[in-house]
């Protein structure tokens, strides 16, 4: 069993995993920049050691000062929790190297299913649906052209590394491709290191449906269901559900069938979650695969009551998966609203001190965050400050449950997107299932 964890992270993630290790009796050390000693992580956990200055590049992101961390507090173990260096397979590497359990996927794994063309091809191999595209990057404007005319306006161009909506353009006509390809590969190039792009067929006003899965490494692959994350601005996710509210049963079998298959194709080991787009006819394709747990994971744990971190521990540990596909069962419904420092008209970021703080409670209703009364928000690092979680028995109950713990929600001395969910939450075309990628560009709130 591991004996102590380094978190090689920061906000409500990094409390997440300390929660998680403190049930499983893991010490743990919280690793932090110098503006982040402050930090609730940092107060709760059994050591802590200040590996640099604010700038990501040189704390969060700093390998050799993590891999010190853990050396001179003699853990065993790091976790590196979402963001940062979670899907980093040079880091998980180095872990490896070091004598250090990486709580996360192989390296190959990342690699693997990290680069979008590879993974594409591999889970075609599974028997898993993809949109019509390319087999291999795009090398030039006039090759894209070709391609684009082949497939069928509109088509989309996406960058083969990283995520996050950068090096990824939409294109309607043969006389824009040349524009927005060159802004795709320079994008990508900017973000990730590596300017290469593909491109496919964009499928238009579809839902975005993920689908959780746990492996250990025995070679067990089992899913825990579907969540709907269609609420989402400049490809950022802003709200997810779970259960998909209109997804037929049949549909959902076959889709967590995918999943399973697209893991097992690559021995997969560790939470992850395999993303698909889901169409008006409801046929599904796959997108990604995300090798780390992700932000919106509470709302497949409200539904099935599994610790999702907790497993994600015992399985970098060796451990076999604690449970079978028979023992998944899944109850009620579950909505999270990420709360972003933010103004909720603009969205731009809102930084400074928290003087005012109160969170709900009640039945079925859980807020993750690291934030307290008197703790000031950062403006070096991402906006969300917490998630908000809410379970009922059915969708209709847990939105008003939700709009019930949202009015509770008090954040006094910044600005935060709590009105803006609230909005969401009171909207006719949302309280009716009416939702996919497109909806806030095309729903007035």
């Amino acid at each position: 069993m591991i004996h102590k964890v380094v978190i090689a992270n920061r906000g409500e993630i990094a409390l997440r995993i300390l929660r998680a290790c403190k049930e499983l009796g893991i010490k743990t050390v919280a690793v932090h920049s110098d503006v982040d000693s402050e930090a609730l992580h940092v107060k709760l956990a059994d050591q802590s050691v200040c590996i640099g200055p604010a700038p990501s590049a040189d704390s969060y992101l700093n390998m050799k000062a993590i891999i010190s961390a853990a050396e001179v507090t003699d853990a065993d173990a790091i976790h590196p929790g979402y963001g940062f260096l979670s899907e980093n397979a040079e880091f998980a590497e180095i872990c490896q190297n070091c004598g250090l359990i990486f709580i996360g996927p192989t390296a190959d794994n990342m690699r693997l299913m990290g680069d979008k063309i590879s993974a594409r091809q591999t889970v075609t191999k599974a028997g898993v649906p993809i949109l019509p595209g390319t087999k291999d990057g795009v090398p030039n404007s006039e090759e894209a052209v070709l391609i684009a005319n082949d497939i069928g306006y509109p088509v989309i161009i996406k960058a083969t590394a990283g995520g996050g909506g950068r090096g990824m353009k939409i294109v309607h006509s043969a006389a824009a491709l040349p524009n927005a390809y060159a802004a795709a590969r320079s994008e990508a190039k900017a973000g990730f290191g590596n300017p290469e792009v593909y491109i496919e067929k964009y499928c238009q006003r579809p839902r975005h449906v993920e689908i959780q899965i746990m492996a250990d490494k025995h070679g067990n692959v089992i899913h825990l269901g579907e969540r709907d994350c269609s609420i989402q601005r400049r490809h950022q996710k802003l709200l997810e559900e779970a259960p998909c509210s209109i997804l037929p049963d049949d549909v959902r079998q076959k889709m967590c069938a995918c999943a399973v298959a697209a893991a097992e194709a690559v021995n997969y080991s560790s939470v992850g979650t395999v993303e698909f787009l889901l169409d008006a006819n409801n046929d599904f394709f796959f997108m990604e695969m995300n090798t780390r747990v992700q932000v919106e994971h509470p709302v497949t744990e409200m539904i099935t009551g599994v610790d999702i971190v907790k497993e994600q521990i015992l399985c970098a540990a060796g451990e076999p998966l604690r449970y079978r596909q028979e023992d998944i069962v899944f109850r009620g419904h579950a909505i999270e609203c990420r709360i972003n420092a933010e103004d909720p008209e603009k969205f731009t970021p809102c930084p400074g001190l928290i003087d005012g703080y109160h969170t709900p409670g009640g039945l079925g209703v859980r807020v993750d965050s690291a934030v307290y009364d008197q703790y000031k928000v950062l403006p070096n690092y991402d906006s969300m400050i917490a998630k908000l979680i809410v379970h009922a028995d059915s969708r209709e109950e847990a939105i008003k449950r939700m709009n019930r713990a949202l009015d509770e929600y008090i954040i006094e001395g910044i600005k935060t997107t709590i009105p803006f969910h609230q909005r969401i939450m009171n909207n006719k075309e949302f309280i009716e299932g009416d939702v996919d990628t497109s909806f806030l560009e095309r729903v007035q709130l």
